[in-house]
């Protein structure tokens, strides 16, 4: 006995990734510990089909995604700015990371106690 196996094609549905560039912080801001901060990114160029909208905020340390200092979440990417608390951190240089369809890391920034 012998079969035979039909294979068809699926069509693939594009995706496009947006990377937003982030704005603030950058290299000249200084952030203090408790207080509150606007992350801005700039929207101004999306993809006509975005991934994930979902937006997450991480802190940088030392190079390094901090998964332990999540800043903000579940905001639409497409919003261009959310407001986040300094968490209680050593005085230092850090950066976010703003996470949706993909990941765009801040400049270096000054948090101070």
């Amino acid at each position: 006995m012998s079969f035979l196996a039909v294979v068809m094609p699926m069509p693939l549905h594009k995706r496009d990734v947006f990377v937003p560039p982030v704005v603030t912080p950058d290299a000249n801001t200084v952030w203090v510990v408790g207080q509150y901060y606007d992350v801005t990114w700039d929207t101004s160029n999306p993809p006509a089909q975005i991934t994930n909208t979902e937006g997450q905020i991480y802190l940088i340390v030392n190079g390094l995604i901090d998964f332990d200092y999540k800043l903000a979440s579940g905001f639409n990417i497409l919003d261009g700015s959310v407001q986040i608390q300094v968490p209680n951190v050593p005085t230092g240089t850090y950066a976010i990371v703003l996470f949706g369809d993909s990941g765009n890391d801040s400049q270096s920034f000054t948090i101070t106690q």
